[in-house]
């Protein structure tokens, strides 16, 4: 692996591709695919859609979106960003005994692989989680929309549009920016922002997503209206949602009562996310009893 100077990001060698998840996984290991001309999931083995991504002349356009690497042979050559490391629920919070039953979440280690013209329209991500991405070869072109109250609304009502893959949500609010991902930059995209992704390129990018307590709010509020709407395209929700907001819970009144004791001063967003976060559990408990 290489170490990506300032990030503290370990990435694969140059050369890293196709052939090498082959010679990890076998050519005989199934992957999730969207076929972006019909806008389908398809299963198709590494083998299949290694020629696929080879073939110039192919009039198909696949894009592997699920691969995570945490469990897989491929895990140690990818290491995220130092920042969502040290900001990751997961790593600060979830036990290390093994005495909880719940499955700790593996999002953090993506291998998106894209072939050209691959587009994915708009949408925020699993549990209003951060994101980070770096591409590895070729690039990638991001339509970014701040997630204000009212552009959240207004994705809210695109979404259950029956000609939303005709209409460019970005028309529909103030500002649409778009950024151009190069190979060997390094993207992070906060809570909550919804974007589309354009691949001019064939594309290799690493990514993967994070929860925190920076921006708690907006992260419960995003997996709230992710829940209500009948039309959302991540369909795998964030795993062990719940059960990662309850121990960040006890994490955050240790971290209160320290603060407390030092007679230090909570920051704003802080404590504005720990009473976010306490109605949320409270309704989640209430919900439970009512079932």
């Amino acid at each position: 692996t290489s170490s990506w100077l300032g990030l503290g990001l370990s990435l694969p060698n140059t050369g890293w591709g196709v052939e090498s998840v082959c010679e990890a996984l076998g050519g005989d290991h199934i992957l999730d695919m969207i076929d972006c001309h019909r806008q389908k999931t398809c299963q198709m083995t590494i083998d299949q859609f290694s020629q696929t991504f080879a073939d110039p002349s192919s009039d198909r356009v696949l894009n592997c979106l699920s691969l995570e690497l945490s469990a897989l042979p491929l895990a140690e050559v990818l290491q995220p960003p130092l920042v969502a490391r040290k900001l990751c629920w997961v790593n600060n919070v979830w036990p290390s005994s093994p005495s909880l039953t719940a499955t700790k979440p593996q999002v953090q280690k993506y291998c998106i692989m894209s072939m050209k013209n691959s587009y994915t329209d708009f949408h925020i991500d699993f549990g209003g989680t951060s994101v980070w991405y770096h591409a590895f070869s070729g690039e990638k072109h991001f339509f970014l929309i701040k997630p204000t109250p009212g552009n959240l609304s207004l994705y809210e009502r695109w979404m259950c549009l029956s000609n939303k893959s005709e209409t460019f949500l970005g028309d529909m609010v103030d500002k649409c920016y778009k950024l151009e991902l190069k190979q060997g930059q390094t993207l992070f995209i906060p809570t909550g922002w919804i974007h589309a992704v354009y691949t001019p390129v064939n594309s290799w990018v690493f990514g993967g997503h994070f929860l925190h307590s920076l921006n708690i709010q907006l992260q419960l509020k995003v997996n709230e209206l992710l829940d209500r709407s009948m039309y959302n395209p991540r369909k795998n929700p964030f795993p062990s949602f719940k059960v990662i907001h309850w121990l960040a819970g006890n994490k955050l009144k240790h971290d209160l009562a320290d603060l407390n004791s030092d007679k230090t001063p909570c920051p704003t967003h802080l404590l504005n996310g720990i009473r976010a976060l306490v109605a949320t559990l409270k309704n989640w408990i209430h919900n439970s009893d009512s079932d």
